[in-house]
């Protein structure tokens, strides 16, 4: 079962979404948005970046 972003609207009128695990976990949250078409956006914008996106570990620890 795959992910899933879940698009809201808060009571002040602007948008945000969730990007949520399988299990139900959110494992990204969006910025606030003026438009359901900005979010959207944004939702485009992350499937497209993260796709390749690499991991830049600035921990200065090791695994």
């Amino acid at each position: 079962m795959p992910g899933k972003f879940v698009l809201t609207k808060s009571d002040s009128g602007s948008f945000h979404f969730n990007l949520v695990s399988p299990n139900g976990q959110v494992i990204a949250s969006s910025e606030s948005y003026t438009t359901k078409g900005a979010a959207q956006n944004g939702i485009d914008a992350v499937r497209t970046v993260a796709v390749d996106a690499v991991v830049d570990d600035q921990t200065g620890t090791r695994s």
